[in-house]
């Protein structure tokens, strides 16, 4: 049944080694097993399979909805590694039990909190959604901070060997947050979620999380 999703991350593997300068630190951080949000910064439509490229586990990724149906490169991939849809702008009560699910299977559930890729490369003010799951499934929470694949748009691109990092960062589980309203509480864990993406990139990256970065760069 994942037969894609394996063969396809192995190629993937394959490739990164031989076409980029990949830079992965913290592979020692991911649990073995165990529900997982795995949650990352975006800046490439190619961002998932490198970060599923990247971990000893499979990652189920959400994919914004005209992405998933598109009929391209990147619809194949999103379809073949797994990925389900979801629809942006609106309350998607489908995938949401989905991805809950997934968590409660003991999955590895890929999110974007951004809800978009960044077209300037820093952080963008992220969507609640994230933190909705977070907050209701209990699972522990995985940052990671991917930068490089800005800069990849062409064959000629690729062809130059990019320099291409990933840096995950410690497991997770948000802390107590103080009694208030819905949207206050899911204000609050998100701001957490995006502080330690943000700790985990270079300056220039953190763009609207400059000032809460949960980790000084090093």
């Amino acid at each position: 049944m994942y037969l894609f999703y394996y063969v396809a991350t192995f190629l993937t593997r394959m490739l990164l080694f031989t076409l980029t300068r990949l830079e992965v630190s913290g592979r020692e951080r991911v649990p073995k097993k165990g529900p997982l949000i795995l949650v990352s910064n975006h800046l490439n439509n190619l961002d998932p399979p490198i970060l599923a490229a990247c971990l000893s586990r499979r990652v189920v990724f959400m994919a914004k909805e005209e992405l998933y149906y598109a009929r391209n490169i990147s619809g194949i991939l999103s379809r073949g590694f797994g990925a389900f849809p979801v629809r942006r702008g609106e309350v998607d009560r489908r995938a949401l039990k989905l991805a809950l699910k997934m968590l409660e299977n003991g999955l590895v559930l890929g999110l974007f909190p951004e809800g978009t890729r960044s077209l300037n490369g820093q952080l963008q003010e992220a969507q609640m959604g994230t933190a909705w799951i977070a907050l209701h499934s209990g699972a522990p929470i995985l940052p990671v901070a991917i930068w490089g694949t800005e800069s990849v748009r062409t064959v000629g691109d690729v062809l130059a060997r990019p320099s291409i990092s990933v840096r995950i960062g410690e497991p997770f589980s948000l802390p107590a947050l103080p009694s208030g309203t819905r949207s206050v509480r899911l204000g609050l864990a998100t701001l957490a979620i995006m502080g330690t993406i943000a700790g985990l990139l270079p300056p220039e990256y953190r763009g609207a999380y400059s000032d809460v970065g949960a980790a000084e760069w090093k």
